[in-house]
């Protein structure tokens, strides 16, 4: 199998598929590989928390032109995966020479499809991109033509609880990624100052109880012809069991009241409501309940550094956290590289990541407690 991922997530899914007990574990870009029976299939687009998809290849060839991809993927049995009745999508990606357009290699594919049932049946399947029976996934490399049947249907980053989005909402599979990177424990607090839709606090929440991510969508394994549903229903017994009392605290605010009032809908929905304190505050007024602590920011970027208040903004950020926040680390996440550097604290780690398709930095802060420790050091001496 490999399961796909975004671009700086590929050792956390690895660490991910490791707990599952997948094994023959290897890292790509953006992807993991690894095998596992048909149970690590399905529990793999249940639990796995920094996966956007879970594919299965099952044949490869090579093609030197466009008839030949046509005529190799018409040679292989349709009837394994659909019926003439069923609905499917193509989905293809090409790094190659030959195959320059990605929509074109997807037609072509699928006309070889359709034409082997209307020759057998007189019927062929109809595409249907947004919600169909069989989704195929087509890589193209230079010549290599990989099929990969695509079991997960939509991306797993569509947990089913994000309805209502503020403007900017960052991907789930992202926010999840960022909560494991920063490496919190799920004792100390959490705090989420600038919500937007609460989906950091979300996949926090539900990390912290091992709520499984899918627990609340479908699946494009389930429409397969070898769909096993009472392994299903075992692994989906065997995650609610799983999941567990959290006794923290996870803070979700923002200044807006719509968009508090945006992640408390989500968290609703996501199940997690009642283990979140939502607040409508200004985090530039704010003070820390406890000693310590996690904050995660996604503030605004901008698309300019010129734009009106946004270093300012970022200045601002690290005055709050320099002056009120001793003992907590703070992650932040931006696409303005040169933002990032008036927030005026010292990274103690940086981490490339891509929020859509925008480079970001992932920054980690850290709030030494010095005025606690040179009370200490006066009382000492």
């Amino acid at each position: 199998m490999v399961a796909k991922t975004q671009f700086g997530l590929e050792e956390l899914l690895a660490t991910e598929l490791k707990a599952l007990g997948a094994t023959d574990i290897e890292l790509l870009t953006r992807a993991v590989k690894y095998r596992g029976d048909k149970s690590m299939l399905y529990k793999s687009n249940l639990h796995l928390r920094t996966a956007l998809k879970v594919l299965v290849p099952f044949t490869s060839f090579y093609a030197h032109h466009e008839n030949q991809l046509y005529k190799r993927v018409r040679q292989i049995d349709w009837e394994q995966y659909l019926t003439p009745r069923q609905t499917l999508a193509i989905d293809a990606t090409t790094n190659s020479e030959i195959f320059h357009h990605s929509k074109f290699t997807a037609l072509k594919t699928k006309d070889a499809i359709v034409d082997q049932f209307r020759d057998r049946y007189g019927i062929r399947p109809s595409v249907d991109v947004d919600d169909p029976d069989f989704r195929l996934n087509v890589h193209v490399h230079d010549k290599l033509v990989t099929l990969s049947l695509d079991s997960s249907g939509t991306t797993l980053d569509r947990r089913g609880y994000r309805l209502s989005r503020t403007e900017a909402p960052m991907n789930e599979v992202l926010a999840a990624g960022i909560v494991l990177l920063s490496g919190w424990d799920g004792h100390t607090d959490l705090l989420d100052p600038m919500c937007g839709s609460g989906t950091f606090s979300i996949e926090a929440a539900m990390l912290a109880a091992n709520i499984a991510p899918g627990k609340r969508r479908d699946f494009g394994f389930e429409r397969w012809r070898d769909y096993d549903g009472a392994l299903w229903s075992q692994i989906k017994s065997e995650a609610q069991h799983a999941e567990r009392k959290f006794t923290g605290r996870v803070v979700c605010s923002d200044l807006e009241p719509a968009a508090v009032d945006i992640a408390q809908q989500n968290a609703r929905r996501a199940g997690v409501e009642r283990l979140i304190d939502f607040r409508i505050s200004d985090f530039f007024d704010s003070k820390p309940s406890g000693e310590s602590g996690t904050l995660l920011f996604n503030p605004p970027y901008g698309e300019r550094l010129k734009e009106e208040g946004i270093v300012d903004f970022y200045k601002e950020i690290g005055n709050q956290l320099k002056h009120h926040y001793a003992g907590h680390t703070a992650w932040i996440i931006s696409a303005n590289a040169e933002a990032l550097k008036f927030v005026g604290l010292r990274p103690t780690r940086k981490i490339k990541l891509f929020n859509g398709s925008l480079e970001c930095r992932l920054q980690k802060f850290e709030m030494f407690a010095f005025e606690k420790h040179r009370g200490t050091e006066a009382q000492s001496s």
